[in-house]
């Protein structure tokens, strides 16, 4: 029954969601676009449905498919305890949330994967559709990788469906072009990944890109160092994007798709310094 109805419960929850941001950036927008929305929409919603129809194609609800076998086999360490029900739920939402901090991390990391992964970064702007800006093959791996999480830790096919919607829900909401008042960002902070904390990830300055990897909830950051309050530059002066990829045709559908293979020099891996840090 959840992997037959999975689908729609995530499109449901995506559309409401994705409508609810939509309304919050046109009411309270935090910045100036660098450019209009019909120069970038278009191309960056095309590029979320190249990566529905290739996961509907190649992995139609695989990550819940593989947490029904898991507990079915008893697989995963979380299937060994006799937990209630609600604390094996919470711990495998949590620990599922803790892989993809770390997968994250691993993206930037690591040369080959960040050529995928700065698809999603060298967006010039910062609103709704920055947060489902992804390249198709790293969605793929990601599929692989959580797939391999849901297996180690047995995490029920209950948890992987909220932590889906979870995980969905959040990138819209803190990619958002929209603001807080100032007291309740603070507070709010303190509990789920706010638009102003991960707007600093998107700067196109080096150490500010490699902090706040957390997607939604910022105790990761805050627990192994890689947290970052403020941009240097204060938000409305701070330069989005990627350096190498700043031009309109940049932008487009199927250079978003060739970006990865493009041979560009590209310092945001974070085991390389730029050469006056050396």
């Amino acid at each position: 029954m959840i992997v037959e109805s999975e689908g729609l419960l995530r499109l449901a929850a995506f559309l409401t969601v994705f409508a609810a941001v939509a309304l919050w950036e046109l009411a309270y927008p935090r910045r100036t676009p660098a450019l209009p929305r019909g120069k970038r929409w278009p191309h960056n919603l095309g590029l979320l449905l190249v990566d529905i129809v290739v996961l509907r194609i190649g992995a139609p609800g695989v990550v819940v498919a593989v947490a029904l076998a898991g507990e079915e086999r008893g697989w995963g360490f979380l299937n060994v305890f006799e937990l209630p029900e609600w604390a094996a739920l919470l711990i495998g939402v949590l620990l599922l949330d803790l892989a993809i901090y770390f997968q994250h991390v691993m993206f930037h990391a690591v040369p080959t994967l960040w050529r995928l992964h700065r698809v999603h970064h060298s967006d010039v702007d910062f609103d709704l559709t920055t947060g489902v800006r992804f390249h198709p093959v790293e969605i793929l791996i990601s599929t692989t990788i959580k797939c391999a999480v849901v297996v180690a830790i047995g995490a029920s096919p209950f948890a992987v469906l909220i932590f889906e919607v979870l995980l969905n829900a959040t990138s819209i909401f803190n990619h958002a072009n929209a603001s807080l008042p100032s007291r309740f960002e603070k507070i709010l902070r303190l509990v789920v990944v706010t638009p102003d904390m991960h707007r600093v990830h998107h700067s196109v300055s080096y150490d500010e890109s490699s902090s706040n990897f957390g997607f939604s909830t910022p105790w990761w950051d805050r627990l192994f160092g890689t947290y970052r309050a403020k941009p240097r530059l204060g938000h409305d002066a701070m330069m989005l994007g990627v350096d190498a990829f700043r031009s309109a045709e940049d932008l487009r559908l199927h250079r978003l798709l060739i970006q990865p293979f493009l041979d560009t020099p590209g310092q945001y891996p974070i085991n390389r310094r730029r050469p006056a840090e050396l």
